[in-house]
């Protein structure tokens, strides 16, 4: 297939360049402990510098893949819920994506910092926004949960500043950068204890050795 045409899939949202798909358990926020397919696209424009992924930033580097074989895929893996991730997924138009996931019955969950349009029609918006680039006004519309990377002590402050933005009914959530968890989780744990809007979020799938 040449390169224009499967730009034009690409665009169209009929295929994704994806780093890498796999049948894990959710790790992180209210869906913590559940099993799920994980779909990670592939590029990001981000930049964090903390960000673990590093190696799903250049979408050249990944192969693209045609969303029916990844629907396919996601049924057979038997998950119940699939979780779009990345990079940075919202790159992409998701929407034949999620119309074919929930075709075939499946929970549609996403992970994003929210600097591009969120397209497509989920059970969850995890809403992750970050310091290195300025989310868009409707990812705060659209959060079923606010997720919160807590680096330094300096960020506390930046995430009530997010928090007073979003919907009432949104789960509010701390999470240690997982490079300075045992710094920063005390902290955390007595802003929390202070401020108890808010919740905790811990990388579980990193302490069960799982992806």
């Amino acid at each position: 297939m040449n390169i224009s045409k499967l730009q034009k899939q690409i665009d169209s949202g009929q295929a994704l360049p994806v780093m890498e798909r796999f049948y894990t358990i959710q790790g992180e926020g209210s869906n913590s402990g559940k099993p799920a397919f994980f779909i990670r696209t592939a590029g990001c424009d981000v930049g964090c510098v903390w960000c673990d992924v590093k190696e799903s930033w250049n979408a050249d580097e990944h192969p693209v893949m045609q969303v029916d074989d990844l629907v396919e895929e996601a049924v057979k893996s038997g998950a119940p819920h699939v979780v779009i991730t990345g990079g940075e997924p919202a790159m992409y138009d998701l929407s034949v994506l999620t119309k074919k996931l929930k075709d075939a019955k499946l929970q549609t969950w996403i992970e994003t910092s929210g600097v591009y349009p969120i397209t497509g029609t989920w059970d969850l918006v995890c809403f992750s926004p970050k310091k290195f680039k300025k989310p868009l006004p409707g990812a705060y519309e659209k959060a079923n949960e606010l997720k919160v990377v807590i680096a330094n002590r300096n960020d506390f402050k930046w995430a009530q500043n997010h928090a007073e933005k979003v919907k009432e009914n949104c789960l509010l959530y701390l999470q240690p950068e997982w490079s300075r968890e045992e710094k920063l989780l005390p902290l955390i744990i007595d802003y929390v204890k202070k401020n108890p809007d808010w919740r905790i979020s811990l990388q579980t799938h990193k302490y069960m050795e799982i992806p």
